[in-house]
């Protein structure tokens, strides 16, 4: 939503508007990551059984349709699309919600907006329940992919930030009034809520034949969101629009494509409308009665942080000035001579874990334009902030990150290598360090505890640069006299590890 992503489906007794039941079979084993077999089994069904059923080649039983519901723990949703195909179900007409029996989406409007480090979506719905029994509940789906089409590469970073509640802020209304929403899934990627009709002062259940307006939005930050923001339509809609919020410094392009669960993607018909509004770029795109299962997926990139352009800006040609355009205070900026303030742990957690949050997001810009075999860590004083925080990626794509806060080195190993290293804050050269190939660093977690961790070799290195950042030195500070950085050009080394003997 690595880019965001959100669809939702309703809690409603209603079956008008529900997609065929095989399709909505398939819909829901594949997305409980079931096949045809395991599935057949859980239910007590032969495989083949299933598989007629998806082809639409055999009609469902009843028996079976409330089976396929429990297993897959679809909350009624595939026992509401059996309805839906039986002879008794009702015609629905595009003219207007007083024939449809079932949740009607009369107005779908999603808005994104982002400030230059964190998208902030905001989704309304106007609904109509033309079934009848009352909705309660609304269920909405969460789901970011940092890196579409590269699934290791978002897995390992989702394992290292999983999304969390607290991050992202949700909040929710219906008709002005607050909704109280619970967790339906919890994954490091994607999240399921039910938001309910109901808060502390009283229940407000959207009735058959009533409307009701449904809003919700949340955060997250730009170094676990992709480029893109996707609608699913799984209820009848008479009107989908998307609404992009660009700052116009960044340059921004859109574009879109739709697809189904059927058909492959393919340009969105209508084109997508771009305007000023002062200092941000907003792109705007609708369309009207959407078919059920169709998905409109909008992407873009910001020129402005695009160093493979046909025409690269004059301020992005080197190194250094990539890093600068991906956020990183650049050398001889007074920050970088001080030293950063410690924090007061716990009583400072929050503003410790805004800090932590920021540098993880920065590093992610910053991997956008440089690949690192190294390892890379960055220090909350190279994004402007003065406070003792720094983060630290290992060599191993697949290690944990370390995170450090008012870090102080204790004791240093007597034995030192001399390696070359690179600066953010300076990227265009690359200079001979001498280090100590083995660190002992107090810090403190966020509940306050103080901690000892024994870093070797390539971390030992990369977390004593950090830690160097925080007490104000640079790492030209640290080489032997007469021993003067390189230009980036002449050095060898890029991409690769160190090399311990």
């Amino acid at each position: 939503m690595g880019v965001q992503h959100s669809a939702d489906d309703p809690a409603t007794a209603s079956a008008e508007g529900t997609p065929p039941f095989g399709e909505a079979l398939t819909w829901w084993r594949e997305h409980r990551a079931m096949s045809k077999k395991k599935l057949a089994a859980a239910m007590g069904f032969d495989p083949s059984y299933v598989s007629h059923v998806e082809a639409g080649r055999h009609p469902a039983s009843e028996d079976f349709a409330r089976k396929a519901d429990g297993v897959l723990s679809a909350d009624g949703s595939l026992w509401q699309a059996w309805r839906a195909d039986g002879p008794t179900r009702a015609a629905s007409t595009s003219a207007g919600a007083s024939n449809v029996e079932g949740l009607v989406v009369e107005e779908d409007h999603a808005r994104l907006e982002y400030d230059g480090t964190t998208y902030r979506p905001m989704q309304r719905r106007r609904l109509f329940n033309g079934g009848a029994e009352p909705v309660t509940r609304y269920l909405i789906r969460i789901s970011v992919d940092r890196y579409p089409g590269r699934p290791d590469q978002s897995n390992a970073l989702y394992r290292a930030r999983p999304l969390t509640w607290d991050e992202l802020a949700l909040s929710a209304s219906c008709d002005g009034e607050p909704m109280k929403w619970r967790p339906k899934q919890d994954r490091d990627s994607f999240k399921e809520a039910w938001l309910c009709l109901d808060n502390d002062r009283g229940r407000f259940p959207l009735y058959p034949g009533q409307h009701s307006t449904i809003e919700y939005g949340y955060q997250v930050d730009d170094g676990r969101w992709g480029p893109w923001f996707q609608r699913a339509v799984r209820l009848p809609t008479r009107r989908l629009s998307v609404e992009l919020v660009f700052p116009a410094e960044l340059d921004p392009v859109v574009w879109g494509t739709e697809t189904s669960t059927t058909a492959e993607a393919v340009p969105l018909r209508t084109p997508i409308t771009r305007t000023v509004d002062g200092d941000r770029l907003m792109f705007s795109w609708a369309t009207q009665d959407p078919p059920m299962g169709a998905r409109y997926r909008l992407e873009w990139r910001f020129r402005a942080r695009d160093d493979d352009a046909d025409q690269p800006r004059l301020e992005l040609r080197t190194a250094s000035d990539r890093m600068k355009a991906a956020g990183i205070i650049q050398h001889g900026d007074p920050i970088l001579a001080t030293t950063a303030r410690p924090f007061e742990l716990p009583a400072e957690a929050a503003e410790a874990r805004d800090v932590i949050d920021r540098l993880f997001a920065a590093m992610q810009r910053v991997r956008e334009h440089h690949v690192f075999g190294k390892g890379m860590g960055l220090a909350a004083p190279q994004i402007g902030i003065d406070r003792a925080a720094a983060v630290i990626a290992p060599p191993d794509p697949d290690a944990e990150p370390l995170v450090l806060l008012n870090p102080r080195v204790i004791n240093a190993s007597s034995e030192t290598d001399e390696q070359y290293e690179g600066c953010l804050s300076f990227f265009d050269v690359r200079g001979l360090v001498p280090r100590p190939l083995r660190l002992e660093v107090a810090h403190t977690r966020l509940d306050g505890q103080s901690v000892i961790v024994v870093l070797n070799a390539a971390l030992a290195r990369l977390a004593g640069h950090e830690i160097d950042h925080l007490y104000g030195h640079l790492y030209t500070d640290r080489m032997r006299e007469g021993v003067q950085p390189i230009p980036v050009e002449d050095y060898r080394g890029t991409g690769h590890a160190w090399s311990y003997r």
